[in-house]
């Protein structure tokens, strides 16, 4: 004989399982302390202020 299986536990666990996977993934994206955003903003901004310092300026050339 086979097993009965109650659709309302499997469909709440099913949802369960959604939810979970979904607030995993946002985890990962947003999760990030206010340090970290800090730390890669400045970062970031420093590195763009490197590659602008090592620009060359062609209107003094022409």
């Amino acid at each position: 004989m086979s097993k009965v299986t109650n659709l309302n536990q499997f469909r709440k666990s099913r949802a369960r399982d959604e939810k979970r996977a979904k607030g995993d993934a946002n985890a990962a994206r947003f999760g990030r302390s206010k340090a970290e955003r800090t730390l890669e903003d400045e970062r970031a901004r420093l590195e763009q202020a490197r590659l602008e310092g090592h620009r060359l300026d062609r209107s003094e050339d022409e």
